[in-house]
């Protein structure tokens, strides 16, 4: 019995040890899984730096393109206010230039009826007084050809004007 109770207890060992060894063998396969899972995950974070490096360098062109794209855009508003100004001026100068010929033709109208004098209209400023004309200058602006003979006029004398200061 001896024998037999010594059997047993090795029997026993044999197994223990056999239960070790393939607890040990499932503890290193999940080991390999575990670290073939940290390679992977230290390649993703490498993978997640130098695309965040990537997106600062980016953003940091588009700065730099929005500062460019405000600066060039602000240049051309001050040129196309400039440009506003400018137009508006001449606007005016033109208007004026109109009235004028619009008078010189009133007064080319009065002296080709003979010397009949009326009222000379009031003269008119602005833009809005310049779309409204009155019945004497409607009456005026039919008859293209004194107005053409007297803008010829007005542009003779004031080449002598100019032939004059200039000699």
């Amino acid at each position: 019995m001896n024998n037999l109770f010594g059997l047993t207890i090795e029997s026993l060992v044999a197994v223990l040890l056999l239960l070790t060894i393939l607890y040990c063998a499932r503890l290193n396969s999940r080991l390999k899984l575990l670290k073939a899972d940290e390679r992977t995950m230290k390649t993703t974070i490498a993978e997640l730096v130098l695309a965040t490096e990537n997106a600062e360098r980016a953003i940091g062109g588009l700065n730099a393109t929005l500062r460019e794209a405000e600066d060039t855009l602000s240049v051309q508003l001050r040129n196309a206010d400039i440009f506003n100004l400018a137009m508006e001026e001449n606007l005016r100068a033109g208007e004026e230039v109109l009235n004028r010929l619009r008078k010189i033709a009133y007064a080319g109208t009065i002296l080709d009826r003979g010397g009949e004098t009326r009222a000379e209209p009031a003269p008119r400023s602005g833009p809005s007084a310049a779309r409204q004309p009155q019945e004497a200058e409607i009456a005026a602006s039919t008859d293209t050809s004194s107005m053409v003979a007297a803008a010829q006029a007005f542009a003779q004398r004031t080449a002598s004007r100019v032939r004059g200061v200039a000699a």
